[in-house]
């Protein structure tokens, strides 16, 4: 039977896959790289970089187009049919290679936190037997770049998405508030003067850039430098803490 392996990658270093994870792209007898189109070649570049690195000889690889989302159905209804739509682009690749019975995807941060892809490998028909290595995420990197603790002291913490903290605002009564998937710099939407902010884009990797500091004080720089650097490299990833200030 198929064995599909996703493998968190971390966040573009190469270092940060674990030796359990080089392991098993050196067993895997295919891996399958999305394309994002032209801007974002990059993104399979850093994959073929790391299979280069930890394989002496490199798997085959099969790559895929990812489809675009269609947003006119509402978000929701919208994920929906692209995770079915992506899963038809996996199954077609893998049809392909019949032969191959280890088959890997390489997972950027960790598969199970604010990705799709176990969700995906879950409308494969036929189901594959589903293995996960994890991998270092987006939060743990910015955490240790700014070499700050992501919780204080006995206290709880939340990841929420920009589009939920645009929408819903700040989530209760938290402290800590670490936001994903943010196109639109929703912390914009909140009173600045109460909150501090530890912002990173590319964590990890070579192209790291880290601001930090009171948000009312810092946020323009970030909008200005997000758009400067996602002009430059045609893509951008970035994700930020927020932390809101005792009375």
């Amino acid at each position: 039977m198929t064995e599909l392996i996703l493998i968190g990658i971390g966040t573009g270093n190469p270092d940060h896959v674990t030796f359990q994870g080089a392991q098993a792209i050196q067993k895997a007898d295919l891996i399958l790289i999305p394309r994002k189109g032209e801007n974002k070649a990059d993104l399979a570049g850093i994959r073929e970089k790391i299979i280069a690195k930890v394989a002496d000889i490199p798997p085959e690889i099969a790559y895929f187009d990812i489809p675009n989302r269609r947003a006119d159905d509402g978000y929701l209804q919208g994920v929906d049919e692209w995770h079915d739509a992506i899963a038809k682009k996996w199954r077609s690749a893998m049809d392909a290679h019949p032969n191959a019975s280890k088959i890997a995807l390489l997972i950027w941060g960790d598969p199970s936190l604010y990705d799709s892809s176990l969700r995906i490998a879950s409308r494969l028909v036929p189901q594959p037997i589903t293995r996960v290595v994890p991998g270092i995420t987006a939060l743990q990197a910015l955490t240790a770049a700014h070499a700050i603790p992501i919780n204080d002291i006995g206290a709880p913490y939340v990841v929420t998405t920009g589009r939920r903290l645009r929408d819903e605002g700040w989530p209760g009564d938290a402290s800590k508030v670490a936001v994903m998937l943010d196109g639109e710099c929703s912390f914009q939407g909140l009173e600045m003067a109460q909150y501090d902010i530890w912002w990173g884009a590319y964590v990890g990797m070579a192209e790291e850039i880290l601001i930090s500091g009171p948000l009312d004080e810092a946020s323009q720089q970030i909008l200005d430098t997000r758009a400067a650097a996602r002009a430059d490299h045609g893509w951008i990833m970035d994700i930020y803490l927020l932390k809101k200030r005792a009375h």
